[in-house]
């Protein structure tokens, strides 16, 4: 009798064991318990000099829209008193600024690193040339190979210089003017 009772027993232990391992794969026990965690409240207490401050709300569209519309005017300059400079782009240009090539290039000083190493470069040049002609400001947009010196030889070969001012619908204009200039040892 000992032994069918033993059996029996056995047989509802296993029966039971089988049936919980059954609903733990039905059903996520973690899940559950997370989500008890989660729900429970808790106090914690923060130093106020630990709050991080409260980020700024985004600003509206129209705003955005109206810094945007501002970026995309020209540069200016201010002139003289009370005068503002406009450099037009040079898709606004009717005739483009002309300058004399050949005083450019024997005003143009090779960099001696770069000579000396037998390198040769090329430099894009902005340069912002006012109503009378003359280039006001230059920056180098573009300079390869980049620390051989090609950038300020070419900078300092057009800052100040002075040329047929560019013209607007017959009209001289301030312009920015991209211009490269290629060093080549000869």
């Amino acid at each position: 009798m000992n032994e069918k009772r033993l059996r029996i027993i056995v047989i509802i232990v296993a029966a039971v064991l089988h049936l919980v391992i059954l609903l733990f794969f039905a059903f996520d026990m973690d899940r559950i318990i997370q989500e008890e965690f989660e729900n429970a409240r808790v106090m914690k207490v923060i130093d106020v000099d630990e709050i991080p401050p409260p980020e700024p709300e985004a600003p509206p569209v129209e705003e955005i829209a109206e810094n945007m519309i501002e970026s995309d005017t020209p540069d200016t300059n201010i002139v003289g008193a009370g005068t503002l400079e406009v450099y037009l782009e040079q898709q606004y240009l009717s005739t483009t600024p002309i300058f004399d090539m050949e005083r450019i290039a024997s005003d143009l000083i090779y960099p001696p690193i770069a000579l000396r190493s037998g390198i040769e470069g090329r430099v894009i040049l902005e340069l912002f040339i006012d109503r009378t002609g003359t280039v006001q400001r230059v920056t180098i947009l573009r300079e390869e190979p980049e620390g051989r010196g090609f950038g300020d030889a070419a900078v300092r070969a057009f800052i100040g210089r002075t040329g047929t001012p560019a013209t607007s619908n017959g009209e001289p204009v301030s312009c920015r003017f991209r211009y490269p200039v290629t060093f080549r040892i000869r």
